[in-house]
Order: structure tokens, then C-alpha cells, then sequence
């Protein structure tokens, strides 16, 4: 094997095929970057049996060939490389790399012991990845972190006519969002699948410039994975096995009693008077017509009081939210406005959940794609 590639080129392919590799591989083998040189083109890969990631480059290629290397080490060493062009060689059981005045020698894996990166030939449907990405970013932040439960550690993939909605939840707070879908070899049928959200969440930084993304979900028995293709770049992940809970009869058919409030406005205040509160401590929140009211008791008699402007429809409300959570639902909404509606529960003293929804304007709420389900706190005493 030996070729020449150029160094900005390289070392973004070597940066992508790297992201996704596991931090404690369960074999050495696992950890390598696969180079592949063939014809004109350089193909990276990187495969730990569950997500792998795969992208071709335009290289001179004088020898085809392959190695795998270690993956980390490759990724440091490409985005450091001085700015020439990238000479590598395989020489027995050690790669060859040059680049201007630089050189390394690194060793080889047995490449011939490297798992098949797997390979999906249908397309289900296509996205904007532009849009794609904002829905990932909205959604993907409620996904559950803790691994006692791994059913809601992933994003829900739901394909219905020409949408595709993404959801996931950690038990506290449901977040949804519904955009565009062209239909490909599906033919129009109900698509569902459940992918780990560290995937997804990579997935939409690495293809949100890509125009489109083209989604595969293969489930034939044999296996049941998603693969992610935007222009020179794909990445497929095996699926979560079991059933996402059905968190969508969650969500309220109509909320008439809600409040609109400027989004950049609530979300400073929330973060000023929060500065007094423990880590796992909730804000009061106090609605009337025209403003709410913030309220905080920190440690050692600290408080903290603000009001903001608001509009309210329907009863006068007081709900205890976390912080963070909150925040999470009024930045997701990317609107200047945010419309905060109230659901009730059959004990008439303790609030249902919160729905968070984007507003165009004061008076428009436009479409709502994109919702956020915030369970409240008990009301501090």
C-alpha cells in the first residue's frame, strides 16, 4: 500500500472514522482505524461490532492496499501535521506516514482479523440535513444517561407517511420534534427504530452541512441497524432492542390555560435567580396576567425574586421546575417566544405536567413540530 493525499483532507477523514470509536475497546482490534487504497480513492473505517463509520476520499494511490492502525493515535497525529501533502506506505508490519518535514512509523494490526464494516445498500427515506440536525439537537438532550434502563438511553426514529419523528425522554421530560421525510425504497410504510442518542447526537453534528441525509433502516432478521449516508460519509449503528415506552399519549390533544413569554428573557432570569439554588433544588414559578414571578430559597437564607413580562390565558398557575430542565425546553424551542401550557392532574393542588412549545409571535403559535414535556416538581413549601 502507498498513496498521497492531501493533509487537510486526510486529516478530516481520519477525524471522522476516529469519533465514534469505543473509549475501552473489548479487543485491541477495535480501536484501529482500517485504510483502505484502491484506484484512486482512500476509504477509512472504523467498526466496534455496533457502530462503525465509513468515508472515501480522492487520493494518488501508487500501490493498493490496506492497514489498520490505532485510531487515536491517528487522529492526534493528522491534526497536527504540517500543511503538505500526506505520504503513507505500509512497510511489513509498520505504516509509513511523511508529511513535509515530519515522519512517523507506526504499527500495524493484523488487518486480516478486523471485523466486515457492515454495508447497507437500500435508503429509506431522505431529510434535509439541515433540519435533521436542529431536530437532533432539540430532542436528543432529554435522552436518558443511565444505563440501568437502555430503552430511553436512545432517540425513537418514527416514520409515518412524510414525516419522521424523532423522541426521547429520561422519565422527567418528553422531548419531540416531527420534520420533513421523502420516501425512498420504504415505499411509504411505517418505519420505527430506536438508536442510541451518543449515534444520533454524532450524527447530526458530522451531517449538517451534508444538503441531505439518506437514512437506511434494515431490519431482516438477521440483523436490525440504521445507517446515516450525506455525500462522502456514512455511519450505522445496531439498533436498542426492546419497546420505547409509549410517552406520546403523554402529551395533551389541547392545553387552553398556558402562558407566552419572551424566550431569551425568562431563560437569563431563570439563570440569575437560580444562582441561589442547591443542584437538585427547583424554582417557583408564579404566573398571573402579565408577568411571572421567580422565586428561590438557597442555602444559608439565600433568595432570590425576579419577574418577568408574560401573557397568561386561562387561571392563574404556580409550578416548581428544575432549572436546567426548564432551560433545556425554552433553548430548544430556537423561537423568541416560547408558549408554557398547563395540564392538571385529579388532585386540583398539584399541577400536571408543563408543555413547552415554540410561538412566532405573541399571538401565533404557528406549527407546533417541536414539543417539550416537562414534569413539575412538587410545590415547595
Amino acid at each position: 500500500m502507498r498513496f498521497t493525499v492531501n493533509r487537510d483532507v486526510f486529516s478530516e477523514a481520519v477525524s471522522f472514522a476516529a469519533k465514534l470509536l469505543p473509549q475501552r475497546p473489548t479487543q485491541p482490534l477495535l480501536s484501529g482505524v482500517l485504510v483502505e487504497a484502491a484506484e484512486g480513492r482512500l476509504t477509512l473505517s472504523a467498526f466496534d461490532y455496533e457502530t462503525s463509520a465509513r468515508t472515501t476520499v480522492v487520493a494518488e494511490v501508487l500501490e493498493a492496499g490496506r492497514a489498520l492502525v490505532s485510531g487515536r493515535l491517528l487522529g492526534e497525529i493528522a491534526q497536527r501535521l504540517p500543511h503538505a501533502d500526506v505520504e503513507v506506505s505500509l512497510a511489513e508490519t509498520r505504516v509509513q506516514l511523511r508529511c513535509g518535514s515530519a515522519s512517523f512509523s507506526l504499527p500495524a494490526m493484523p488487518v486480516e482479523e478486523y471485523p466486515q464494516v457492515p454495508r447497507v445498500d437500500t435508503v429509506s427515506g431522505v431529510v434535509p440535513s439541515d433540519v435533521f440536525a436542529e431536530a437532533i439537537a432539540q430532542v436528543s438532550l432529554a435522552a436518558s444517561k443511565d444505563d440501568v434502563t437502555p430503552v430511553i438511553t436512545g432517540v425513537q426514529f418514527e416514520v409515518t407517511e412524510n414525516s419522521l419523528t424523532l423522541t426521547a425522554t429520561d422519565r422527567y421530560r418528553v422531548a419531540t420534534r416531527r420534520i420533513d421525510w421523502e420516501h425512498r425504497d420504504s415505499g411509504g410504510e411505517t418505519l420505527s427504530a430506536l438508536v442510541p442518542a451518543k449515534v444520533v447526537i454524532e450524527v447530526g453534528k458530522t451531517f449538517s452541512a451534508s444538503g441531505t441525509v439518506q437514512v437506511s433502516i434494515v431490519k431482516d432478521g438477521e440483523r436490525e441497524l440504521i445507517a446515516f449516508t450525506g455525500e462522502n460519509k456514512t455511519v450505522t449503528s445496531l439498533l436498542i432492542k426492546g419497546n420505547y415506552p409509549p410517552v406520546g399519549r403523554l402529551f395533551p390533544e389541547v392545553v387552553d390555560n398556558y402562558a407566552v413569554i419572551g424566550t431569551g428573557e425568562l431563560v437569563e432570569a431563570v439563570g440569575r435567580v437560580g444562582l441561589v439554588l442547591e443542584r437538585e433544588a427547583a424554582l417557583r414559578f408564579t404566573f398571573v396576567e402579565g408577568q411571572v414571578t421567580l422565586e428561590a430559597a438557597g442555602t444559608e437564607s439565600a433568595q432570590a425574586v425576579e419577574t418577568v413580562d408574560a401573557h397568561l390565558v386561562g387561571d392563574d398557575m404556580v409550578v416548581s421546575l428544575k432549572p436546567q430542565f426548564l432551560l433545556d425546553g425554552l433553548r430548544s424551542t430556537h423561537a423568541e417566544f416560547a408558549r408554557i401550557g398547563f395540564t392538571r392532574t385529579e388532585n386540583a393542588s398539584k399541577p400536571g405536567p408543563v408543555l413547552i412549545t415554540s410561538q412566532r409571535s405573541k399571538d401565533d403559535a404557528g406549527e407546533e413540530s417541536f414539543r417539550y414535556l416537562l414534569q413539575p416538581n412538587l410545590l415547595l413549601r
